[in-house]
């Protein structure tokens, strides 16, 4: 499997203490959490909207998009992509409905 996704948030993370005025992930970082939610709130809608209409090359793209603004919002969060990963990996232990039902309510 590829480790692009791993590598972006790598970046992501360099980029956090960047000059706002030259890197647009640490503009966005320094506009804080909940304006990095905002953001991949609207980069996921647009992907919605693209699959809806089934436009798959707009759906690839708005998909990207959200991939990356979901990983700046994590950093700005404080979640590394190593947690994100290794609760995937746990989750791939069993079925998605064993996983659900041991949710808590």
């Amino acid at each position: 499997m590829s480790d692009t996704l791993t590598r972006l948030y790598a970046t992501i993370d360099a980029r956090a203490g960047a000059d706002p005025a030259v890197s647009h992930t640490a503009a966005l970082l320094a506009k804080g959490p909940a304006k990095c939610a905002e953001k991949f709130g609207e980069e996921a809608v647009e992907a919605i909207v693209a699959a809806v209409q089934g436009d798959r090359e707009e759906l690839t793209h708005e998909a990207a998009d959200a991939l990356y603004h979901l990983q700046v919002m994590l950093r700005a969060a404080g979640v590394g992509w190593d947690a994100v990963l290794a609760e995937l990996e746990a989750r791939t232990a069993r079925s998605g409905v064993a996983e659900k039902a041991g949710r808590p309510k």
